[in-house]
């Protein structure tokens, strides 16, 4: 299954997840087949195994062996990178995880996100220092920075301005207990939707689905972030066309793969 948007990357959490053995996997599919299966459903994967653990070279690679040429993967940093006291402190974390072997992924490499708890507060000072550590490359290979930050004192302008001057993107997120940023500060988008229901068929109502193929597409055409919500501060420059990634997280989980390929069909 292909987006017919190819700037338009919709996709899940992670493979391995048992209720999806009922509802998204043909019966009786070999675990090891999983991750061949749902990239050839859907056009992207937030890799959630990386924040908790450190992976091998050969371990990427299989993965880009198991994928189609189109595929990409987002992967989420480790997390001894960011739940810590002092981010400008986090370097030799960084560089671990970029020297990991995440290359192997060549260009199916998609951004990478750093999170942050939900307890970890906004200080200007140490995170640009944080902003500043994290590479631009790895090898040829640009990379793409995401921050997924999870307290309200981030709903600010000077924050906004720190991760546009940095060419990052900041995490939208569709739920209530998180803060929502909708500005547009680099030249992608990265959405997590975390409100999917178990009542419904596709996790989403169908209007709903439809309201965000119809943003997913005005986001890959360069829409004006005026005319999306966003908190007060400077926006960025209308572009030409962005890349946009969507992955449908937490919520009713075991409705995300019919969540994502319904948004699929839709863009």
């Amino acid at each position: 299954m292909n987006s017919k948007n190819t700037r338009i990357r919709i996709g899940v959490g992670g493979w391995t997840f048992e209720p999806w053995r009922d509802n998204f996997y043909p019966q009786g599919l070999p675990h090891a087949q999983e991750l061949n299966y749902a990239s050839r459903q859907l056009t992207a994967i937030e890799v959630n195994g990386t924040y908790y653990s450190t992976f091998k070279p050969p371990t990427f690679k299989k993965w880009h062996d198991d994928t189609p040429d189109d595929f990409v993967f987002s992967l989420k940093a480790s997390r001894f990178s960011t739940n810590r006291k002092l981010l400008a402190s986090a370097g030799e974390s960084i560089a671990r995880f970029i020297d990991s072997g995440i290359s192997e992924l060549g260009k199916k490499l998609g951004p990478i996100v750093w999170q942050f708890m939900p307890t970890k507060a906004f200080d200007a000072a140490d995170f640009e220092g944080f902003l500043e550590l994290l590479p631009k490359k790895e090898g040829s290979r640009k990379l793409r920075h995401v921050l997924d930050v999870r307290h309200p004192s981030f709903l600010c302008a000077e924050y906004l301005a720190m991760v546009r001057k940095h060419k990052a993107a900041t995490v939208f997120t569709d739920s209530e207990k998180f803060p929502s940023l909708a500005d547009l500060t680099t030249d992608f988008v990265y959405a997590r939707l975390m409100n999917s229901s178990g009542d419904l068929a596709h996790g989403y109502a169908p209007k709903a689905l439809d309201s965000w193929a119809e943003t997913a597409r005005a986001w890959a055409a360069g829409g004006d972030p005026n005319d999306l919500p966003h908190v007060e501060g400077p926006t960025a420059p209308v572009a030409k066309g962005r890349d946009v990634f969507i992955f449908f997280i937490n919520g009713a989980k075991e409705k995300a793969p019919a969540a994502a390929s319904a948004l699929i069909q839709r863009v």
